[in-house]
């Protein structure tokens, strides 16, 4: 049974026209567009909202009142977990990988802020965090809580419903619409937007969080669409992971500074910053052409800019003193 979906953002997003970062790019000055779905509104924004208006949706209906949730240290999606659980009255546990450090800044300062609680499961693969929250789960049940464990990223066809109406939007706004292009991480996002717009006309951008992001985009669309979802039809790029998931990259710096001093628009190292990395190399090998209506999806995390050290460095080393 599907459960309606609560309401948590405010909807639909801006759809912006990027004309001087499309002819940065090499695109047309008409080509290029941004869907604004950094500013979804609740918890300072991002794509992950979509996906709990229905995934906390299902938890309440099934009479939770604890949410619990995985994810790396600075994950967006375990901030806005702890931001939808402050709007609706819910406990929050948030089940990070590795080990509490010096530092609280970008999302786990937000996390603190609304106050969720931390458990950290040390240095552990998917599988072993998994482990951790379903532990997480048993002890709050043995206390006497009603807990709701949401998937990893907010992702799973469920969430993906989020990404559909996110489609329709684009549809509405842009009926011309020939790329959406977005970074691919746990899969949901990527899914429902296969589901509502084909997989033709959706570019993911790898950003190294799952070993085989193309599987988990075609289990969470297969059920969204008539379309037959595989991977071999879905469009993604693999070639701007870098040395893994938190590591800036050249490309990622690159795409971080153009964005910001060609639109005013601010990106974050691991995912949007990849995304743009990814359409710029698109464009340059002609996957991306100009004179095709091209959106590129702003999916959020300004907050995890501030936890990530070498991005903070980079941005600092731009700074330039007038007169000198």
């Amino acid at each position: 049974m599907t459960h309606p979906p609560v309401p948590l953002g405010t909807f639909p997003t801006p759809l912006e026209p990027a004309p001087r970062l499309a002819a940065a790019l090499g695109l047309g000055p008409e080509d290029l567009w941004v869907k604004r779905d950094d500013l979804t509104g609740l918890g300072a924004g991002g794509n992950k909202i979509r996906k709990l208006e229905w995934t906390v949706g299902a938890a309440l209906a099934e009479g939770a009142d604890t949410l619990v949730t995985t994810g790396a240290p600075q994950s967006n999606h375990a901030r806005l977990t702890a931001a939808a659980g402050a709007r609706l009255g819910l406990d929050v546990v948030l089940v990070l990988r590795g080990t509490p450090g010096a530092s609280r800044s970008g999302n786990l300062a937000l996390d603190g802020l609304f106050g969720a609680r931390l458990a950290w499961a040390g240095e552990v693969d998917q599988a072993g965090l998994d482990t951790a929250a379903a532990e997480v789960c048993a002890r709050l049940r043995a206390d006497g809580a009603r807990p709701a464990l949401i998937p990893f990223g907010g992702s799973s066809t469920l969430g993906a419903r989020g990404y559909v109406r996110c489609g329709t939007e684009l549809r509405e706004q842009l009926p011309d619409l020939r790329t959406a292009v977005v970074a691919l991480g746990s899969g949901g996002t990527m899914a429902g937007l296969v589901a509502a717009l084909g997989s033709g006309s959706v570019l993911g951008v790898d950003v190294g969080a799952l070993a085989d992001p193309a599987a988990a985009v075609v289990e969470f669309a297969a059920p969204l669409t008539a379309e037959e979802v595989t991977p071999d039809a879905l469009r993604i790029r693999r070639d701007q992971v870098g040395a893994g998931y938190a590591a800036l990259t050249a490309p990622v710096r690159d795409a971080l500074r153009l964005a910001a001093r060609s639109e005013g628009l601010v990106l974050d190292p691991v995912y949007t910053g990849r995304a743009l990395a990814g359409l710029h190399a698109a464009v340059r090998d002609g996957t991306v052409r100009p004179g095709e209506r091209t959106v590129f999806l702003h999916t959020g995390g300004l907050p995890g800019l501030f936890g990530h050290p070498d991005t903070i460095a980079f941005a600092e080393e731009g700074t330039r003193v007038f007169g000198a």
